[in-house]
């Protein structure tokens, strides 16, 4: 099935070695995707209100505010090698979080997962950028990032029936040890390949004014990841207030988002590079702003309505966020890990305030303002990709 999506187009190396990067993905993935939808189940645990983790969930993403940063390092180090550390780091802090005895450390622990998280996904999508033409990228992009659909639809609800049968240390404790696994089997696949040397524009400064073209798609990816991350800290609890699901119950939720998310994955496969990048992006984001509007309103508490509308909701994010890694790989050229940094650390800051925000939203007024605020980030979002239309198509 592998080769009829990537075709005699794509060089022997990258059909060879992308079944890898993907499962490895899948794993560090399912590590860093766990946490939100037991959001409510964790603080119990941790005998904390909902809005003490989201502040630890906030302070976690902080970490990435170092993505901008580490950019250009991780272009001048070899793929593979910053791969395998990210792994190792995301297995010892996916053991750290699960065996914290209270927030703080929790937070340190998932502030490891979140950091060592993007470095695994810049470098294997500045794998990608060195090897594949910007016109045909979404196509490879795309089959990486199944993983992203796969850890809700494979590994996290697996992890929430061994959170179900024991606790959610246990569910996390899994992931770590699969994820110390990863790191070897890549280690031991990619044993063959070159060292990986940056060529003398990565070695070389930045040209000048670079970064006046980056300013609308990092601005707007902040806002993309900003709407969806109102429904991923709140959604857990949601179906726990109002529908009185168990931790059981969350892993067949995560099976079925999963399901949603590998359908706009595979859409993206299809679509991005035919529609162009930037209106898939457009695209991705326009659902997500028209399903938050509707999850606003008390069609919300009807489940067989609402949880539909979350679906289509993150349905949307995914093909948009998926849509806007080749853009954000494109940004600086001949950089591609800089672009990646500057997206993912906007990333990072609307993800860290609305880990707080919508958490504190949740507690005060319930589901309605924090997918209230999901469909304005989505909107301004729109307007600003609007404007890069032709230039990232």
């Amino acid at each position: 099935m592998l080769g009829r999506i990537l075709d005699d187009r794509y060089e022997a190396e990258v059909r060879r070695r992308v079944p890898t990067l993907a499962i490895s993905r899948l794993i560090a993935t399912s590590a860093f995707r766990f946490t939100p939808p037991f959001l409510a189940t964790i603080a119990r645990g941790l005998d904390v209100s909902l809005a003490d983790i989201g502040l630890a969930l906030a302070i976690s993403e902080l970490s990435g505010l170092l993505n901008p940063f580490l950019g250009g390092t991780i272009d001048r180090l070899p793929r593979h090698r910053t791969m395998f550390l990210s792994l190792m780091v995301i297995a010892a802090s996916t053991a750290l979080a699960a065996l914290s005895p209270n927030r703080w450390l929790f937070a340190i622990g998932i502030s490891g997962i979140s950091l060592a998280n993007a470095t695994n996904v810049i470098a294997i999508n500045g794998w990608v950028a060195d090897r594949v033409p910007y016109a045909e990228r979404s196509r490879v992009i795309g089959v990486v990032e199944f993983s992203w659909a796969g850890a809700l639809l494979i590994t996290v609800p697996i992890m929430g029936l061994v959170t179900a049968l024991s606790s959610w240390r246990w569910g996390l404790g899994t992931a770590s040890a699969a994820c110390f696994v990863a790191a070897f089997v890549l280690s031991r696949k990619f044993a063959d390949a070159d060292g990986g040397r940056p060529t003398e524009k990565m070695a070389g400064r930045l040209p000048a004014g670079w970064w006046r073209s980056t300013v609308r798609p990092v601005v707007a990816s902040g806002m993309l990841m900003a709407a969806a991350q109102c429904a991923f800290v709140t959604f857990g609890s949601w179906l726990e207030d109002d529908f009185g699901f168990t931790a059981g119950r969350l892993s067949a939720v995560a099976f079925g988002l999963g399901l949603g998310e590998l359908t706009a994955s595979a859409s993206t496969v299809r679509f991005t590079d035919r529609l162009g990048k930037s209106n898939a992006m457009m695209l991705g984001m326009a659902l997500m702003a028209s399903m938050g509007l509707l999850l606003a309103t008390p069609l919300h508490e009807v489940f067989w309505i609402g949880f539909p509308l979350l679906i289509v909701f993150l349905l949307g994010f995914e093909f948009g966020i998926v849509s806007s890694i080749p853009i954000g790989a494109h940004l600086v050229e001949g950089r591609p890990s800089v672009g990646m940094g500057l997206t993912f650390g906007a990333g990072t800051v609307g993800r860290a305030s609305m880990s707080l925000v919508a958490a504190w939203l949740y507690d005060h007024h319930g589901f309605t303002w924090p997918m209230l605020l999901a469909a304005c980030w989505a909107m301004i979002a729109t307007s600003l990709m609007w404007q890069e239309r032709h230039r990232l198509a």
